[in-house]
């Protein structure tokens, strides 16, 4: 076998693993079928949304207001963000990651943004905004209260009575309100430096009689805003449930559940909705009976909801609970850090898949040397080094393999003439040709198996990890997590239109196709005309492929490129009878075409 075979393996592979692994994931191990919620608790949270307080129930009673139900609710135009938060009484919300703001009708978190992130490049671009107004078409918010019998509870028009003014690091914030008859309800928010708000929700039972009440909060939001989902990257509802992150359920999926609710098995440890580089999580209280389900309340609005087991609070009692919620980018080191306090498996909100313990490794790699040079398009061009150099002693196997298989190809070609009619004799000799030269003809391939896993792992850290979005490299390279936009097609933007993406090709894959057919032109020729004329084209084909990838896994590959042909060119000094075979190889192709194109 030789080393072009071993690249067309390697090119093969690589679309697989790419193309492939999530598929068979799921063609294999299936996600379980919807399963429908209590009609009832599911009904009476939905028909609530028209803020008409529904009669008690002998499940459920009265309820907190959630949403938006289909039947009673009319078809209200969207206002601006705006104008949403310019009306109400609010509180503030500031650390050094967020700035936003609670309602105090409702005691909703419906306002925040990511002061780190930005929506596009552009330096005077917005914040990234998570949480929006409810009748927006950026809703998108967190609220907790109780659902309970036969007691004036909090609803989503009750005007909350706030004992600070902003909601920091340093200052938390407590919502009060007290029925007619007395019983005090408060939802005391904090918050850290970072992206988790922890409410600690209270009731005091001040009347004469015991009370049910059921601990609830939950998150709602349109998906409208929400990111699409493919079968490499997936997103929209997501929890821990029994210790196992369930990716399972996507929006359409909820929508055609029965009573239009998904309701997975097991004990809670969070949920909530996930997007690409985003997420919004409730999570449940320690040593807490909990239950969670997802729920299409009308069209294009979502919820998740996390219900606690319903308690009975005595005469003079409180009742306590506290929920945490995580509403931020998904940071990785960051996640990682609430998993290692004991949350469970929030590190899994970033969708690795099967080889996250390969691709992690890759991305903690990856970022120590973004902080050691401060530039991720650097720190991928050094990754690629420390890769190169840890695989070189099994280059220069692979090379010597080739040599090897370079040395017998005289002695294969006389077997293959001798036995062109008997293919099983044929490869009998050779194989025994094999053996007599101490010649493995899979000999190169493992430095190709050793870059898949490598390659795929970066493919995911540049398209899943937040701190690699909008990362600039150098020059016109502004986002190493997007494609190259510079395009020779409409003359680097000279000309006032956009290409189409398959013609889109820009610089970096343009210096990819190159570097792979020089890298081609100092292998050994192919004997066979067909996989002559496969490795003329390749290069040009995959340039076409990689145009649409990441910017910075099209510099990772060019480099690669790069450096195997200065290793090339090395191994090349090292065995210059290798060189000579292939100029007289080269010398007797060329003879043969003209000897061809004579007779004809």
């Amino acid at each position: 076998m030789e080393n072009q075979r071993n690249i067309i393996l390697a090119v093969v592979l690589t679309a697989a693993v790419l193309f492939g692994s999530q598929y068979l994931i799921e063609y294999f191990y299936p996600a379980p079928p919807p399963e429908a919620t209590d009609a009832t608790q599911a009904d009476a949270v939905d028909s609530a949304a028209s803020g008409v307080t529904p009669a008690p129930s002998a499940d459920t009673g009265d309820i907190l207001d959630a949403g938006t139900d289909t039947a009673a609710a009319p078809t209200v135009k969207p206002v601006t963000v705006d104008s949403a938060l310019g009306t109400g009484q609010r509180v503030a919300i500031a650390n050094p990651l967020v700035k936003g703001s609670i309602n105090l009708v409702g005691g909703r978190i419906d306002d925040l943004t990511m002061t780190e992130h930005r929506e596009t490049i552009d330096k005077g671009s917005d914040p990234v905004r998570l949480f929006g107004p409810e009748g927006t078409d950026a809703q998108y918010f967190a609220q907790f209260g109780w659902l309970g019998q036969g007691i004036d509870r909090p609803t989503s028009e009750t005007v909350w009575s706030a004992d600070g003014e902003t909601l920091t690091p340093e200052t938390p914030v407590t919502l009060s309100w007290t029925n007619a008859t007395g019983q005090s309800f408060s939802i005391r928010y904090s918050i850290d430096e970072n992206y988790l708000i922890t409410a600690t929700q209270s009731f005091t039972n001040s009347g004469n009689a015991p009370v049910t009440l059921q601990p609830i909060s939950y998150v709602s939001r349109t998906s409208k805003t929400a990111d699409v989902g493919t079968w490499i990257i997936r997103t929209g509802p997501i929890g821990v449930f029994d210790g196992a992150a369930n990716f399972s359920w996507d929006y359409d999926d909820v929508s055609e559940a029965a009573n239009k609710t998904a309701e997975p098995e097991g004990q809670v440890s969070w949920l909530g909705f996930s997007d690409i580089y985003w997420l919004s999580a409730l999570i449940a209280g320690e040593g807490s009976e909990v239950e969670g389900r997802f729920v299409n309340t009308n069209g294009d609005l979502y919820r998740s909801d996390l219900l606690y087991e319903a308690q009975i609070v005595a005469p003079g009692a409180t009742l306590e609970t506290c929920t945490r919620l995580y509403a931020g980018a998904k940071n990785v080191e960051l996640l990682d850090s609430y998993t290692e306090q004991g949350i469970t498996l929030l590190d899994r909100a970033v969708d690795w898949g099967w080889f996250y313990w390969f691709e992690k490794p890759i991305f903690y790699l990856l970022k120590w040397l973004f902080d050691a040079v401060g530039n991720f398009g650097v720190a991928i061009i050094l990754l690629v080094v420390i890769i190169r150099g840890l695989m070189f002693p099994i280059a220069q196997r692979q090379f010597a393999s080739m040599a090897a298989m370079r040395a017998v190809q005289p002695k294969m070609k006389a077997i293959q003439e001798k036995y062109a009619d008997d293919k099983t004799k044929m490869q009998q000799e050779v194989m025994k040709l094999y053996k007599e030269e101490k010649v493995n003809p899979l000999g190169g391939c493992l430095p190709i198996f050793l870059q898949i896993p490598i390659f795929f792992a970066l493919y995911k850290v540049l398209l899943l990890t937040v701190e690699m979005r909008h990362q600039p490299f150098a020059l016109w390279i502004k986002d190493l997590s997007a494609p190259d936009p510079l395009t020779p097609v409409n003359l680097f933007g000279l000309l006032p239109f956009e290409p189409v993406s398959f013609l889109a090709i820009g610089i970096l894959p343009i210096l990819l196709g190159i570097t792979m057919w020089l890298q081609f032109k100092l292998n050994p020729a192919p004997t066979d005309p067909v996989q002559a004329q496969v490795f003329s084209i390749m290069p040009w084909v995959l340039m076409f492929v990689m145009a649409p990838f990441a910017a910075g896994l099209q510099l990772y590959w060019m480099v690669s490129n790069v450096l195997t042909i200065a290793q090339q060119k090395w191994f090349y000094s090292r065995h210059p009878a290798l060189k000579e075979q292939m100029a007289k190889d080269a010398e007797e192709k060329a003879r043969k075409k003209e000897l061809e194109a004579a007779e004809k």
